[in-house]
């Protein structure tokens, strides 16, 4: 329903929509090992915070390894993982860059729940509506020179999407991501808030008015108590404002009172989780690649030089290995097409037979130039054995006598003497 504009202006917010949300940064938080209670319901807290560009029911099973979810995170556009791990020493978050690296490895120290943070809360703000866009990350502390410093900068400001400020919308921004670097003791604070935009210049009562939810007003007689101060308000609402939070609105904001060029307060409210990071090392690609920085035991240049140099010794017998292999695969088939080859023309030459038989040599065939032997050849044979004339009646010079084969070859038996096959003698017995 509604107008031809109406509609058009519908489906241009919705392809705008969507090509925002496919050049978004996407991750993937996930346990691995035996994480325990703790740790699943920490990953479940860092899904929340890096809402909506994140699998919020990803499940993955021990089975499943990094290359599978790899393999995956490709085609979904996927550019982040975020890892926990719980050992004996304690819960390790690793962050990994796809496709190529580099990986960060944390040492959690401390770490706050949702539950725990907004439990100890008297009034906090947090909504559905919040998690519908990303936050706003704030880095604090990380302009050192150290390149490990300035690769975990560059890491936290991957997991979310970019913002045009002269172009981003102010009611968008609900919640802010502030990650800070302490140089002295080297450790990174993780804190989660939720934003808040209320104006200033205004009495308590009148604030309340211009608030959703209309104070009690059971005990006043006149609602100009209320202005006045004759009514009693939460001291929660006694909110320190200062040069340090307040500002001019450049465009309307949720809420009202929040209007263009006036004075409004911007409110932090913390709903957690919370995290104490240590950065253990930086390796390249993913986990498996050169150890870049080590933060518990930093390498010396002589040190680095011979585990670089370890390093390129096993890439090179790994792709000699390799090499070799491939020539082995190479050489075995060049072999079979021989031998196939070499198969095909034999069964060429012998070609089909008139009664159907493959044309083998049949072992008890004479062979080529070989005559079979003839009754004379026989009869003088029995001359030279026995030295006497042999009967006529006994199929020498008529009948051929009994012939057998045996295991192929044909044998005569026409006299007593012995027998004699076309390959030769094969006995005589009397």
């Amino acid at each position: 329903p509604g107008s031809r504009w109406q509609r058009r202006e519908r489906a241009r917010a919705r392809e705008r929509a969507e090509l925002g949300f496919g050049s978004a940064p996407h991750s993937f938080v996930f346990p691995r090992g035996r994480p325990g209670s703790g740790v699943r319901s920490l990953v479940r807290d860092l899904r929340r915070v890096l809402e909506p560009y994140t699998a919020r029911n990803l499940q993955v099973r021990r089975s499943n390894s990094l290359r599978d979810l790899v393999a995956v995170a490709g085609p979904l556009g996927v550019s982040q993982f975020l890892v926990l791990s719980k050992s004996q020493t304690g819960i390790n978050l690793k962050i990994f860059r796809l496709p190529g690296g580099p990986t960060l490895t944390f040492k959690v120290l401390q770490y706050s729940l949702v539950r725990d943070v907004v439990s100890a809360l008297r009034r906090h703000r947090m909504h559905e509506q919040q998690f519908r866009h990303p936050p706003l990350l704030v880095l604090g502390n990380f302009g050192t020179p150290q390149i490990h410093v300035k690769l975990t900068a560059g890491m936290f400001q991957g997991m979310f999407p970019a913002l045009n400020v002269h172009r981003v919308n102010l009611n968008s921004i609900r919640r802010c991501v502030l990650v800070s670097y302490d140089a002295d003791s080297q450790l990174l604070e993780f804190r989660h808030y939720s934003i808040k935009v209320v104006p200033v210049g205004l009495s308590r009562g009148l604030r309340k008015l211009l608030q959703e939810k209309f104070p009690d007003l059971s005990r006043a007689d006149d609602v100009s108590e209320l202005l006045t101060g004759g009514v009693a308000l939460s001291e929660s609402e006694a909110e320190p404002d200062g040069t340090q939070n307040v500002l001019e609105l450049p465009q309307n904001c949720a809420g009202r009172g929040n209007a263009v060029t006036q004075q409004s307060a911007v409110r932090l409210t913390e709903i957690g989780p919370r995290l104490t990071l240590q950065l253990v090392k930086v390796e390249e690609g993913l986990g498996q690649g050169n150890v870049l920085y080590h933060g518990l035991a930093p390498k010396g240049e002589e040190e680095l030089r011979e585990l670089l140099a370890r390093k390129e010794q096993r890439l090179q017998l790994r792709a000699e290995r390799r090499r070799k292999q491939e020539q082995d695969l190479e050489r075995k088939r060049q072999q079979r097409l021989r031998h196939r080859e070499r198969s095909l023309a034999g069964m060429g030459r012998a070609g089909p037979s008139a009664d159907g038989d493959s044309g083998a040599e049949d072992p008890g065939t004479p062979g080529a130039g070989e005559a079979e032997p003839s009754d004379e050849d026989e009869a003088e044979y029995y001359r030279q054995e026995l030295g006497e004339e042999p009967d006529a009646g006994e199929g020498w010079g008529g009948s051929r006598g009994v012939q057998v084969t045996l295991g192929g070859i044909k044998v005569n038996l026409g006299f007593p003497g012995g027998f004699r096959g076309n390959k030769g003698e094969f006995g005589v017995f009397r």
